[in-house]
């Protein structure tokens, strides 16, 4: 019993780092990447689809991303749907390909998105936090309800202290990372 509960919230915990590496991402940093356009959707064929889907997307150089269609008739709708998206690019296409040149970002740029970062993280942690405490709760209602122990209470609780240390280390870590590659010039 103490084990389902351990292992419901590692994999909570494994979510929320998970979800804090994918939301980072998106975050753009003056280096030229793929992962950039992951959220974005394009009208193609009556239906939002995600461009990695209608397109191929390669990065020649470290501040250039070229968009190669599959289908030529949606260069214009891959366009539009960069062009509103909230990264601040702006396309240029010659009839087959879409060419996006990432511009170094300011000082100023550097530090509002690492505090974004930051935030992010922040979240994360907070996150996991009440994993933590979900799981204390079950382990207490489980002990109230006479199915486990006090002993297995105390070692499940223990059990999801170093899962939280861990996971909490991990998002730490994942933010120094990002913190690194944001800032570099």
């Amino acid at each position: 019993m103490i084990d389902d509960v351990i292992l419901s919230n590692e994999e909570r915990m494994t979510k929320t780092v998970a979800s804090l590496k994918e939301g980072f991402a998106a975050l753009r940093t003056g280096r030229a990447s793929a992962s950039l356009f992951d959220r974005i959707r394009v009208e193609a064929y009556g239906e939002k689809s995600p461009l990695n889907q209608v397109a191929n997307i390669s990065v020649p150089e470290a501040r250039l991303i070229v968009i190669q269609p599959w289908d030529k008739n949606l260069i214009t709708e891959i366009e539009k749907a960069i062009r509103s998206s909230e990264l601040s690019l702006n396309p240029s296409n010659d009839g087959k390909i879409i060419r996006i040149s990432i511009p170094p970002l300011t000082e100023e740029r550097r530090k509002d998105l690492v505090k974004l970062a930051k935030n992010q993280a922040e979240q994360s942690r907070v996150s996991i936090r009440n994993t933590r405490r979900d799981g204390n709760e079950e382990l207490k209602k489980l002990l109230k309800d006479s199915k486990i122990t006090q002993d297995d209470e105390s070692k499940g609780a223990d059990e999801l202290q170093k899962l939280t240390d861990n996971y909490i280390s991990q998002v730490n870590k994942v933010l120094e990372e990002k913190e690194k590659e944001i800032m570099e010039v």
